[in-house]
């Protein structure tokens, strides 16, 4: 008898013992868990403060690219050019401004010197695609289905597109016919991709030099990047450095000077030498030790003392 109450009392001591371990085993596993979530959610409001920091960062880009357009416009009478606050270039060239805790770039291209795909000659907007390393035979596809998005007719090119085309895809919808009204419309019209619009992590996309807003049929060599300064015929890409390198110190007032005069006889009909009211302002914010951004594009007209925008996206893709 007494060893059978021993016994009994030592099972009740391992049964007691084992249900401590296991209690303490879940308790740990909470614990564990609890510690997770609470890493993972401080990880994930550091992140959310990061992006909104950025955010905020690539907006004051903005409101400095604006400022700035304001005092280049200011300084087009006046012609008073204190140091340190040099009028800057509408051209493309990006902008480095630190802050605090992080920096933003910020650049104002004016528009006129872009390719409008409403108004801008075919022949240009192939030598620029060509220039974007798209394939030739999506070229020919592009340019003839831009044009028969745009035209007021029902006849397509050779390899274009209209209505009886798009009307037959899983989603139908009709030829447009009439100029573009966005960057993003070029997506529905045959040929143009996603990467041929916005480009990849090797190119840049159509998207950084085209425009619907200037309006102009002669493209601006004071401020045409280079990509599109060798699409216009009669320019070779040593021109284009040329044109680039001088206008750093002055605008180019003659282009026959530069190219002579057969050169400048092709080119003369596709150029301009005379600034728009509508700019691009691409602005991105960066945190002072990541290397990926929040990118803002946007697109002013400035008349008198306001400005309109025309465009605005935001989460654009930035990287250094």
């Amino acid at each position: 008898m007494a060893n059978f109450v021993l016994n009994f009392a030592t099972d009740k001591k391992g049964i007691a013992l084992i249900m401590v371990l296991w209690v303490l085993a879940i308790l740990t596993v909470i614990a564990l868990s609890f510690s997770f979530a609470v890493r993972v959610d401080n990880h994930s409001t550091r992140a959310f403060k990061e992006e909104l920091e950025k955010e905020f960062l690539a907006e004051a880009g903005i409101e400095r690219g604006l400022m700035e357009l304001f005092y280049r416009e200011s300084n087009k009478e006046q012609n008073i050019i204190l140091e340190g606050m040099e009028v800057w270039r509408i051209d493309g060239t990006t902008y480095n401004i630190q802050t605090d805790n992080g920096f933003f770039t910020i650049s104002i291209t004016d528009e006129s010197g872009k390719v409008d795909i409403n108004t801008t000659p075919d022949i240009i907007l192939r030598n620029l695609l060509g220039n974007l390393d798209v394939e030739p035979e999506n070229i020919d596809i592009i340019v003839d289905s831009i044009m028969d998005w745009k035209d007021t007719d029902d006849l397509h090119r050779l390899h274009g597109a209209e209505s009886d085309y798009y009307m037959s895809l899983s989603n139908p919808y009709k030829a447009k016919n009439a100029p573009f009204d966005t960057f993003e419309e070029l997506l529905i019209v045959q040929g143009v991709t996603p990467e041929i619009l916005y480009g990849n992590k090797d190119r840049k996309g159509l998207i950084d030099f085209i425009t619907v807003n200037s309006g102009a049929d002669g493209i601006n060599i004071n401020t045409a990047q280079r990509e599109v300064l060798i699409s216009i015929p009669g320019i070779t890409p040593e021109t284009a450095d040329k044109i680039i390198d001088m206008r750093q110190t002055s605008d180019i007032t003659s282009l026959q000077d530069i190219v002579g005069s057969e050169s400048y006889s092709i080119s003369e009909p596709y150029i301009s030498e005379e600034e728009s009211d509508t700019f691009a302002l691409v602005s991105a914010g960066y945190k002072s030790d990541k290397k990926s951004g929040f990118g803002i594009k946007a697109i002013v007209t400035i008349t008198d003392d306001s400005y309109k925008y025309l465009y605005y996206k935001r989460g654009i893709n930035t990287k250094l």
